[in-house]
């Protein structure tokens, strides 16, 4: 017989709503029980009149709990009257606080991380508070032992910040909420389920990774869950029902399986961003600051509304001297044909300009609407830029895409990143009529192959970044179904690949434009074109305002 699991409730703020709560659990165990027990995160006491007498009964046990209940400390200075002792205690039958931090293994194995309270600022902090110190107290003697593989379950008050990356979006304000020291806390602790509260919401993020594929071995995904109050007038879930074999009984195969809406893991971000990754000391630092240059793009181009930055100043102008704000992008350290400022670049080229990337046509362009999305500023690769600027980028392949759609043709995007030194994000549109998603698939494979190179699919809700760390030499391309193919560059590439596929009989059939050297215009014909697909794109292009 396999291990038998523990069935488990999890609940978010109760807010001294006792008797609510514990008639619904009572309902719940009727009909869906027994649970083993119930774990609380946010708020369990209230501030009211009423909040105070319920809880009276429970600790004079005129009432009882219908089940086992844990439960979190204070995570504001009003609740620290109900919790004399910092290091948990029993606070009547059935209803245990858990204490400031620490682990609880039950009698079945179950591992419990928990911290309550919210992230102080100074030591030492107040009782409703934690720090990086009470967090490393934590961690230290659990990762120390080289046998650990994670925790079954880690409760905390407050979420981690940035947990939607990589995942579904939540219904918080994402610039406020969460702790950086918590989402470093999940990093290391590596929690099967994670759950939180106080901020009023039901959020169920997608599970992610806690290994990087092709890198390390496969090991368990977390799940990320944050709970409502209870009774909540919008009747948002309060309340979560789970199943779990504790992780030390569980097959090691069984424990690694990957469902198929895995994604990265959200506090791995390999970014230039500084505050994108947690610190080793719960700490994070201040982020950069961006910067934004300003082009003319009027010439030729007739009358036309220029972009906005929100702020009254038109994102696509500047002055020819390369004026720009006091804030710096990255920079070339010799010269670069592509970073905006540079007088080298061809500006009758560029398409639209944002605040962090600008649209280019491709010089020698494969089809006449053959377009680059490049940075702004210098890097080199998709894998070193960011988080704003990939954003941004986002933004115009989503943009092309219904461009391309409009004209009856899918869009397919690829990137070199060998014997380059400025990213370019090379976009071919394929009408409909050539092919299908899957011929074009087969030909960059069958290709590949009679150049003894094997392309690799990344899995899906794979982040590149994952797989190529900064300075990898690699190929990627990106279909209109969302399929991804990669191809780590060992010694030698043909560096027109790329096109020598999209101008191929299978695709586009027309290989004599495979070089771009052999499909120069002039400087007139090359105006006169990207008038034409500034016009065309106007419509998509969220760089210019209404």
């Amino acid at each position: 017989m396999g291990e038998q699991p523990v069935r488990v409730l999890a609940c978010g703020d109760v807010e001294g709503r006792l008797n609510a709560l514990f008639n619904r659990v009572q309902t719940i165990q009727k009909k869906a029980g027994p649970f083993d027990l119930l774990l609380c995160v946010g708020d369990f006491f209230g501030t009211t009149p009423e909040a105070d007498a319920e809880w009276q009964q429970y600790k004079t046990g005129a009432k009882t709990a219908p089940i086992h209940t844990y439960i979190l400390g204070a995570a504001s200075q009003e609740m620290t009257k109900y919790f004399s002792n910092a290091c948990g205690s029993e606070l009547c039958e059935n209803i245990t606080y858990l204490g400031r931090q620490g682990v609880f293994t039950g009698v079945s194995g179950l591992q419990i991380a928990y911290v309550s309270g919210r992230e102080g600022s100074q030591e030492p902090a107040p009782s409703h508070c934690f720090t990086s110190k009470d967090l490393c107290s934590l961690v230290e003697p659990l990762i120390s032992n080289s046998k650990f593989r994670g925790v079954d379950i880690l409760l905390t008050s407050q979420w981690p910040k940035g947990v939607w990356h990589y995942g579904n979006t939540p219904e918080v304000d994402t610039k406020t909420c969460g702790s950086n020291s918590i989402a470093s806390l999940a990093d290391k602790l590596k929690p099967r389920y994670h759950f939180a509260g106080l901020e009023g919401v039901y959020y169920e993020r997608l599970p992610y990774r806690n290994h990087v594929i092709l890198q390390e071995n496969a090991q368990h995904v977390s799940r990320f869950i944050a709970l409502a109050n209870v009774s909540n007038p919008a009747k948002k879930k309060y309340l979560y029902a789970f199943n779990i074999i504790p992780m030390k009984s569980m097959d090691q195969v069984e424990l690694v399986k990957q469902p198929q809406d895995v994604t990265e893991n959200p506090y791995r971000r390999v970014t230039k961003d500084k505050t994108d990754a947690p610190k080793p000391s719960f700490k994070s630092e201040e982020e950069e600051p961006v910067s934004q240059f300003f082009f003319d793009l009027s010439t030729n181009q007739g009358n036309r509304k220029r972009p906005s930055d929100g702020r009254g100043r038109g994102r696509g102008h500047f002055n020819e001297s390369g004026g720009k704000q006091p804030r710096r992008h990255p920079q070339p350290t010799g010269p670069c044909w592509f970073c905006l400022a540079s007088p080298q670049v061809e500006k009758h080229l560029v398409i639209s300009i944002g605040t962090h990337c600008y649209l280019a046509l491709a010089k020698g362009a494969l089809t006449p609407r053959h377009l680059l999305i490049l940075p702004i500023g210098h890097y080199q690769s998709v894998v070193d830029l960011a988080s704003d600027v990939v954003e941004e980028m986002e933004k115009y392949k989503s943009a092309l895409r219904s461009f391309y759609k409009s004209k009856g043709e899918r869009c397919i995007l690829f990137e070199r990143n060998y014997r380059s030194q400025h990213l370019q994000l090379q976009v071919v549109p394929v009408p409909l009529s050539c092919c299908t998603t899957e011929d074009i698939k087969e030909a960059f494979m069958v290709q590949a192959q009679e150049q003894k190179m094997e392309l690799m699919e990344i899995p899906e809700h794979t982040d590149l970044k994952q797989i190529a760390p900064p300075g990898t030499p690699y190929f990627y391309v990106e279909l209109d179904s969302g399929e991804k193919l990669y191809y780590r560059i060992q010694k030698h590439f043909p560096l027109q690949f790329g096109r020598e596929v999209l101008a191929s009989e299978a695709v586009l059939n027309i290989p004599t434009r495979a070089d771009w050297k052999e499909c120069k215009q002039t400087r007139e014909e090359e105006e006169d074109c990207c008038k034409q697909l500034r016009d065309d794109f106007q419509p998509f292009d969220f760089a210019w305002e209404d």
